[in-house]
C-alpha cells in the first residue's frame, strides 16, 4: 500500500488507529484473492459511512441554510450525497491511489471506477467516525465538500437565469450574448458565444447550438464572478 501521508494531507486528518484506515481501503476483490485470514474488506465501514455522511451533510446544510424548507434541504442533500459527487470528491483527494484491489479489478481500471471510489469514500468517512467521533467527521466532510456546496445554489436552474439574477443583484445590469464564431457544415455546426457585461466580454462558450453555447458561456461567467467575489 502506498504511504498514507499524502492522503492524510488531502483530507486534513490523521488516524489514531491505523487499522481503520487500512480496512477502509481494502476492496472485496482483494480479500477474495488474498490468502490472508485476518484481512477484512471495507463494506461494513461503507455501510456506516453512508449513514454518517448523510447525517454530517444534513447538519452542514441546516447550519448554512437556516431559512430553507425541508424539501429544499433534501434536494441539496441528494445533490451532495450521490455517486457522482462522492466520485468527484474521491478523485480530488486521489483516493484511488491508496486502494487495495484484486488483480482482476486492478487490470480493469478499478482505481478509476465511480462505484468503487464512491464506496471507498463512504468507508473512509465511516473509519474517521469510528476513530474520532461525529464532530471531527463533520469537519472533514465540510472541508472536502466546500467547493460543491459553494455552487449548490445552481441546482435546478439554468446558468443563464443564474447569471442574470447574480449580475442584477450585484451590478444592477443584465448580461448580453453575442455570437463570435460559427464553424462547420450546416449539419455539424459549432457556435462560439461571448458573454458581455458592461460592454466587455467576460467569458466564452461553445456548443452545437447557440442555446448550448450561451449556457456554457453563462456557466463560465457565473463561476468566475462568484470566485472573484469570494476573493474580493
Amino acid at each position: 500500500m502506498n504511504d498514507l501521508d499524502g492522503l492524510f494531507d488531502e483530507i486534513g486528518y490523521r488516524f489514531k488507529d491505523m487499522k481503520l484506515i487500512k480496512q477502509a481501503l481494502i476492496h472485496s476483490s482483494y480479500v477474495n484473492e488474498a490468502n490472508e485470514s485476518d484481512v477484512t474488506d471495507n463494506e461494513r465501514l461503507e455501510f456506516l459511512g453512508d449513514a454518517v455522511l448523510e447525517l454530517a451533510v444534513s447538519h452542514i446544510l441546516m447550519e448554512l441554510f437556516p431559512d430553507a424548507r425541508e424539501g429544499e434541504l433534501s434536494r441539496y442533500r441528494s445533490y451532495l450525497v450521490n455517486e457522482d459527487s462522492l466520485f468527484n470528491v474521491a478523485k480530488g483527494i486521489e483516493l484511488g491511489r491508496y486502494l487495495r484491489l484484486g488483480r482482476g479489478e486492478e487490470l480493469s481500471g478499478g482505481r478509476d471506477k465511480p462505484s468503487i471510489l464512491a464506496d471507498a469514500f463512504e468507508a473512509l468517512i465511516g473509519a474517521i467516525y469510528l476513530d474520532s467521533g461525529f464532530k471531527k467527521t463533520r469537519d472533514v466532510v465540510s472541508r472536502l465538500f466546500s467547493a460543491i456546496i459553494d455552487n449548490i445554489d445552481s441546482i435546478g436552474k439554468d446558468y443563464k437565469t443564474l447569471l442574470q439574477e447574480y449580475t442584477q443583484n450585484r451590478f444592477r445590469v443584465r448580461p448580453g450574448y453575442r455570437v463570435l464564431e460559427e464553424k462547420g457544415p450546416p449539419h455539424d455546426r459549432t457556435f462560439t458565444v461571448g458573454v458581455i457585461l458592461n460592454g466587455k466580454i467576460i467569458s466564452k462558450g461553445k456548443g452545437k447550438s447557440k442555446k448550448d453555447a450561451e449556457q456554457m458561456g453563462a456557466r463560465e461567467a457565473y463561476h468566475w464572478l462568484k470566485q472573484e467575489e469570494r476573493h474580493a
